[in-house]
């Protein structure tokens, strides 16, 4: 036998599994897709990966664990629930959302639901320059990115936010994105 192989410990075969991909979520650094996890689990394809998750779901609920699998931009985290939030806060500062400025913000809001848009178009918004906000976004950030080029004079560069803005602020994708009057849904 290859002492380098897997081994699952003598679990039967269904809780090996799931403890395969409880391990693979907690170790991930980032969403992982359905089959990426698959795969990082040793599942036989996506739709035992999923299954899977919702089995752990169904535990942990059941348990009363603190953690929940969450799809989260295009992928799935391990996350802690939300009503542990403040106790969380306490231990450690959540820099990337608390570090955004009330003009980064708003800069962002207006990308988010006009996107893609032009830098024009968020100073339309805004009433004021933000050429200085959006690079700090789309450099520092990463919360959004060029999309291309509007067709224009000039061919200004068109933004949107990234998976990284899905991420940050807990949405699965932009459909997620609250109500603001004035600012229409994205597509």
């Amino acid at each position: 036998m290859d002492r380098f192989a897997p081994r699952d410990g003598g679990l039967p075969a269904a809780t090996a599994k799931l403890a395969r991909l409880e391990a693979a979520l907690m170790a991930a650094d980032r969403p992982l897709s359905t089959r990426r996890l698959a795969e990082a689990a040793s599942l036989i394809d996506t739709k035992e990966a999923t299954a899977l998750i919702e089995a752990l779901n169904a535990r942990n609920d059941a348990a009363g664990t603190a953690f929940r699998v969450e799809r989260v931009a295009r992928g799935w985290r391990l996350l802690t629930r939300r009503h542990l939030a403040p106790w969380l806060d306490r231990l450690h500062a959540r820099p990337t959302v608390h570090s955004l400025s009330a003009p980064l913000l708003e800069t962002l809001t207006v990308v988010a639901y006009r996107q893609p848009c032009t830098r024009a178009d968020v100073d339309a918004v805004r009433g004021v320059q933000s050429a200085d906000l959006l690079k700090q976004l789309l450099i520092d950030k990463k919360l959004i990115r060029t999309a291309g080029e509007e067709q224009t004079l000039g061919r200004p560069f068109l933004y949107e936010t990234t998976p990284k803005f899905l991420e940050t602020f807990g949405l699965r994708n932009l459909a997620e994105l609250p109500e603001v009057e004035g600012l229409p849904r994205p597509a």
